[in-house]
């Protein structure tokens, strides 16, 4: 038997799991030997169904139901696809390899070569501020433009604008779920995993296929986002959020954490002002992650501040008076010196140019305002 097949057995056991496994290799040296010698002391620990589907292997060796399931996986793979990643093979990533108890197996469709290239993990929020889906974008195209991966985890909000943005710059990006690599989730995304893996990164997974998206997946999912990755990008997060264990795992497996600050009147900031206090860098540019990544790459191209769009005067005043933070319209109006009326039409132009968003307490920058915010305030 080949260690492809007696790791599927071993984990299709209920109640394996990755911890287990790597017990069972550290004191038998394989996978087939692990399978053939279960000890006592483990089996009694699995759930009964568990134990009679290895005591049939025992009894009846290569005719038994876990086998035949294994190689049952092995050629639904085979048809649609899906390459079977086991570590310790040339394929499996370096870095990945590196943290406690890596997922034994992964489930790839795509481009194989994407695991190995450097990646920057970008998360944050689901339902994220439209300035905060902007900056994922921007970042994740940037990154992307300069030679870097970006990986995240297909979610809605965050994940998708990241993905986007560096297909949009005609980079790599992979996605890591929390279901089967043949049931992708969110279904909105299906087109966006589809675009992934044409364009040359893939789309991954140590579930097994036909695995549906539950809850308890995702911690699972979030520690290989990060044990891929070079570095996390925190991009909008509240305090109690997947996207700050994220970073948390990436603390503890010793990779890079940036996070992009915000208003203070923001919820979805507070995440990323409390991983900067615990001591994620804090970022306002790609080109701070590269240079803290040690130039590992080239620097990402710089904006033309030219490129950006023409405003009036009125324009641009309300948006130096935006700054930073979240505004009431009485808060510009007293700062601007304008009437609400003429006001109220100002910030319609703009909100509809995309430089600011309305929020429950006011008005806030996007990011493509926040840039051109930094490029009337430069220094």
């Amino acid at each position: 038997m080949d260690a492809l097949t007696a790791t599927l057995a071993l984990l299709r056991l209920e109640g394996m799991g990755s911890a287990r496994y790597w017990q069972l290799i550290e004191r038998f040296g394989s996978a087939p030997a692990a399978l053939q010698s279960l000890p006592d002391t483990l089996l009694q620990k699995l759930p009964e169904r568990a134990q009679s589907q290895w005591r049939e292997y025992r009894s009846r060796g290569e005719r038994c139901e876990l086998l035949a399931w294994a190689q049952a996986e092995r050629e639904r793979c085979g048809e649609i696809g899906v390459q079977l990643v086991l570590c310790g093979d040339d394929e499996y990533p370096t870095l990945l390899a590196q943290i406690a108890r890596p997922p034994p197996l992964l489930y790839l469709r795509g481009n194989t070569a994407a695991l190995h290239l450097p990646q920057i993990a970008v998360v944050g929020a689901r339902r994220a501020s439209r300035g905060g889906l902007d900056n994922a974008r921007a970042f994740a195209a940037e990154l992307a433009g300069a030679g870097f991966a970006i990986t995240s985890g297909l979610a809605l909000g965050v994940d998708a604008a990241a993905h986007r943005g560096a297909l949009n710059a005609g980079g790599a990006t992979l996605a890591v779920l929390g279901s089967g690599v043949d049931r992708l989730y969110p279904r909105r995304n299906i087109p966006l995993a589809e675009e992934i893996v044409e364009n040359g990164g893939a789309v991954i997974s140590e579930l097994p296929m036909g695995s549906g998206a539950e809850a308890a997946n995702f911690p699972r999912r979030n520690r290989i986002i990060s044990g891929l990755s070079l570095g996390i990008l925190l991009v909008e997060a509240a305090v109690r959020s997947g996207s700050l264990i994220t970073a948390r795992l990436a603390a503890e497996q010793n990779r890079e954490v940036f996070a992009i600050p915000g208003s203070i009147h923001n919820p979805l900031a507070r995440g990323c002002h409390r991983m900067i206090k615990e001591g994620a860098a804090l970022v306002e540019t790609s080109a701070d992650i590269v240079e803290q990544l040690g130039g590992l790459l080239a620097e990402p191209q710089s904006q033309n501040p030219d490129a950006g769009p023409q405003l009036a005067e009125d324009q641009l005043r309300v948006i130096a008076a935006l700054g930073g933070d979240l505004r009431s319209i009485e808060q510009i109006a007293r700062d601007t010196g304008e009437d609400a009326g003429p006001l109220m039409a100002t910030l319609l132009q703009l909100e509809l140019a995309g430089l600011l968003e309305q929020l429950p307490g006011g008005y806030q920058l996007t990011g493509q305002g926040a840039r051109l915010l930094r490029q009337l305030l430069p220094g």
